[in-house]
């Protein structure tokens, strides 16, 4: 359950922050290049700005605060996966290799070839809670790079207006 809500939850937020940090960096460009006076109407900040007649500091950094926050959605978990998931993994191998031994009591010889196959089996839980971990956390990682990304599109969109604010 945990490897494919992982996988869920990077690819939804993955392609979500890559539309937006594409559309934000067409809306700068178009601002830095003077084809535009304000920002994309496809911009995460539009809204706020066409509800205001003079933009200002306060209204674009609320724009950018609520745009990062609904982009970064399901980080959260992602780190409790990646956390929580070996710990979950070592809990089967313990429940595995307890049951063995429960096994083993009741038989009157065990040898090398009865006791391995069943250790081997138990730790296939622990290995497939470090691999979720893996996932998990190398997503997080790119993610939060994304969102950090996005964030410094919006700061820089913000400043640009903010100059041309102070220029009239």
């Amino acid at each position: 359950m945990y490897f494919v809500a992982t996988f869920w939850i990077f690819l939804d937020r993955f392609y979500i922050l890559t539309s937006r940090i594409s559309a934000e960096a067409k809306s700068l460009k178009a601002l830095y290049t003077g084809q535009s006076k304000s920002v994309a109407e496809n911009s995460l900040i539009f809204t706020y700005l066409s509800r205001v007649h003079t933009p200002n500091k306060a209204i674009l950094e609320a724009a950018s605060s609520d745009a990062i926050r609904v982009s970064t959605k399901g980080l959260t978990w992602l780190s409790i996966i990646a956390s929580t998931s070996p710990f979950i993994g070592l809990f089967g191998t313990v429940i595995g290799i307890l049951e063995t031994f429960t096994k083993l009591g009741g038989q009157s010889s065990a040898s090398l070839s009865v006791v391995a196959p069943a250790i081997s089996e138990a730790l296939i839980a622990t290995a497939a809670g470090i691999a979720v971990a893996i996932f998990a956390y190398t997503f997080h990682l790119i993610l939060k790079r994304k969102a950090y990304e996005l964030s410094s599109l919006l700061s820089s969109q913000s400043e640009v207006i903010l100059s041309q604010v102070n220029e009239d």
